[in-house]
């Protein structure tokens, strides 16, 4: 803030009042007179006669402004031509010392008053709390260590109103570097967020990965510090947003730039876990809109009520109806929409057969190189036991469970799945192929089975698919795989993760997501950690896969967050889709999902069992499937074309 004082410049420069001849300037002060005195009279003389101009600002710093001109009008008191400059020969030595002590106080004083002039209105702490209280909402919309209750799945409507109004406070729009301090508190969210959603990697690393707790911790860290950069660019666009074109403005794009960024986070760094939208999977009534904008769209709608919610808080009255207006026409008509394409289900006339053997994955004896005749007997004892009680109409014991699920007019099961790599069966080994085929012929029916495939470049993660004639006519290898626990990336620099991967090795990338046929029938075969990647999914169902079957091992997060987590993620990808989506793991949760998304059945975690569960076979092509990520690519695109017209603003007004 400049301030206009020329009599204060013309005082400084000359020591003298305009028209007053030096040397007369303070004719009425005599030495006798006392040097307090002396200066309390200049004082009101000069602060008389200056006037100062300035811009409105808030009532503390007007006075301090204040204070500030009305002492540059004061000369200064040593020299020529000061206060004390008069007939400076006929003071005492002692008053000249306490002339420059005052003056040595004064601008003292003056000094250590300028920075506040600069300093925030309020403080920048509640600003970083509001920030964790954020990171706290979002992490229980989320399953913490089972299924979410339904009051919980609320809180993702309000989650992010804490992070928006301190993003778009007084306290940081005024701090002397807004988009810096705006930057660090959606950072400071963001890290938070992801070392509390994401805390089942230590039990990961530390259990099964056989890394130190230091260690462990520090990876989790380090992850939560990379893509908490999310976040940061979100701070970064709503504080620039609220520069460049005011909190009105910033709060109408905040839902472009969330979902934008989410969508950064599934192509860059490819770690789209728990986006908001996965957060309302059991919400019937929002989801109908996924299969057009897919867990994207739902994101959206959840950041806009948080927008709208803080607009009450930080915009005018008259602003926050306006946008009340604008969200419920974008609900409304999104939902509209979601009616408009959702087909009719199909009927269920089928049944699977999904084993969860319940392996211990940190069991030595289990690993590759061992002998594993008792491990594929027990497969194949259980797979024929099964298939035989399913012959019967319900199997006996899994009565309670699988109820629903079955059908006692059927004759034999329309697939049969094993989980990922269960046993480590070998694709190449004689005693695998026979247990397939035993398997095969028995049920009458096609397996999926996950196993290690091979071929002369090296080692796969795979699906194998076997006919109903026990001949194996398809094989899938896993193209998006775990890194950490599949491969390590980098691993010149990253040379202490080799434990990770030493049973298996690195695996190789598979190259086409093929589908299995059998019967007129497709199966499209997802294989753990790609259920989480929509985009990739769609491809097997525009592939021609009518049924989707996502075959897992989530033993590796014990009793974590981390298999519920996955689930949603999985249902989702169904509503998306529109297709069923068998869901066999080896220690759970082993499910059946509907094409809305919802759980007909599912087995008991941690237990050698089997389920049976009912199915349909669906044809019809969601816009999603077709187009994919249309509606968040739009929403990047409307964030760009706003930071462009800023900029492009800001030079026009340089100019």
């Amino acid at each position: 803030m400049r301030t206009n004082c020329a009599h204060s410049s013309s005082l400084l420069k000359t020591g003298t009042a305009e028209g007053t001849p030096r040397g007369e300037c303070i004719t009425a002060v005599r030495p006798d007179q006392g040097k307090l005195s002396a200066i309390k009279t200049a004082f009101r003389r000069r602060t008389s006669d200056c006037v100062c101009t300035s811009r409105r600002y808030n009532r503390s710093r007007d006075r301090l402004r204040a204070c500030r001109d009305a002492s540059a009008c004061l000369p200064v008191l040593s020299g020529t031509g000061g206060v004390f400059g008069y007939r400076r020969h006929q003071l005492h030595r002692r008053s000249d010392r306490t002339v420059r002590r005052i003056n040595s106080i004064v601008a003292t004083a003056l000094h250590s008053a300028a920075p506040a002039a600069s300093a925030p209105v309020r403080s920048s702490l509640p600003g970083y709390a509001l920030a964790l209280l954020s990171a706290i909402l979002l992490n229980y919309c989320f399953p913490v260590a089972g299924p979410v209750p339904v009051w919980r799945t609320g809180l993702a409507w309000i989650a992010l109103t804490p992070l928006l109004y301190a993003l778009l406070c007084r306290a940081t729009a005024e701090s002397p570097r807004p988009l810096r301090s705006a930057t660090l508190t959606a950072y400071l969210c963001g890290v938070v967020w992801y070392v509390l959603n994401c805390y089942w990697i230590y039990q990961t690393m530390f259990y099964y990965g056989h890394v130190p707790p230091v260690g462990s911790a520090g990876i989790v860290l380090l992850f939560s510090l990379i893509l908490g950069l999310y976040f940061a660019l979100f701070g970064f666009l709503v504080a620039y947003f609220r520069l460049r074109f005011g909190v009105w403005a910033a709060l109408g794009l905040a839902p472009f730039a969330w979902t934008g960024i989410e969508l950064a986070g599934a192509r860059v760094t490819s770690v789209p876990w728990d986006q908001l939208g996965y957060a309302q999977v059991d919400n019937l009534w929002l989801t109908k809109i996924a299969p057009v904008t897919g867990v994207y769209g739902i994101s959206f709608i959840l950041v806009a009520v948080s927008a709208l919610l803080t607009a009450a808080l930080v915009a005018a009255p008259f602003r926050a109806r306006a946008m009340a207006g604008a969200v419920a026409v974008v609900l409304a008509g999104a939902l509209q929409c979601g009616c408009f394409v959702s087909p009719a289900a199909s009927p269920t006339s089928n049944y699977a057969v999904m084993l969860q053997p319940n392996i211990d994955v940190a069991t030595d004896d289990h690993w590759i190189g061992e002998e594993w005749d008792g491990q594929v007997a027990w497969i194949l004892q259980q797979s024929l036991s099964t298939c035989s009680e399913a012959y019967a109409g319900l199997p006996q014991r899994q009565t309670a469970l699988t109820t629903p699920a079955c059908d006692r007019n059927v004759t034999a099961p329309g697939v049969v799945v094993w989980p990922e790599v269960a046993s480590w069966f070998m694709s190449d080994r004689p005693q695998t192929i026979a247990a397939m085929r035993a398997i095969a012929e028995t049920a009458h029916a096609p397996v999926i089975a996950g196993m290690l495939g091979h071929d002369a470049s090296g080692t796969y993660n795979s699906a194998v698919f076997t006919n109903p004639d026990g001949q194996i006519v398809g094989r899938y290898d896993k193209i998006h795989l775990v890194p950490f626990g599949e491969y390590i990336p980098y691993r010149n620099l990253l040379f202490f993760a080799h434990k990770l991967t030493q049973q298996v090795g690195d695996l190789q990338r598979g190259r086409a997501r093929n589908v299995f046929q059998t019967d007129g029938h497709t199966f499209g075969t997802i294989i753990c950690y790609e259920s989480v990647f929509a985009d990739e999914v769609r491809l097997f169902v525009k592939n021609g896969a009518q049924v989707l079957v996502n075959i897992s091992d989530d033993g590796w997060y014990g009793d974590t967050s981390a298999p519920w987590q996955h689930l949603y993620m999985t249902r989702m990808r169904a509503i998306e889709n529109h297709r069923w989506v068998l869901l066999d793991t080896n220690s759970g949760v082993t499910t059946a999902i509907d094409p809305r998304g919802r759980v007909t059945v599912s087995a008991p975690r941690h237990a050698l069992t089997s389920l049976v569960a009912r199915y349909g076979y669906e044809s019809d092509v969601t816009f999603y499937t077709q187009y994919g990520d249309v509606f968040a690519y739009l929403c990047v695109l409307a964030v760009c074309a706003a930071a462009g017209g800023a900029l492009l603003t800001k030079r026009r007004s340089a100019v």
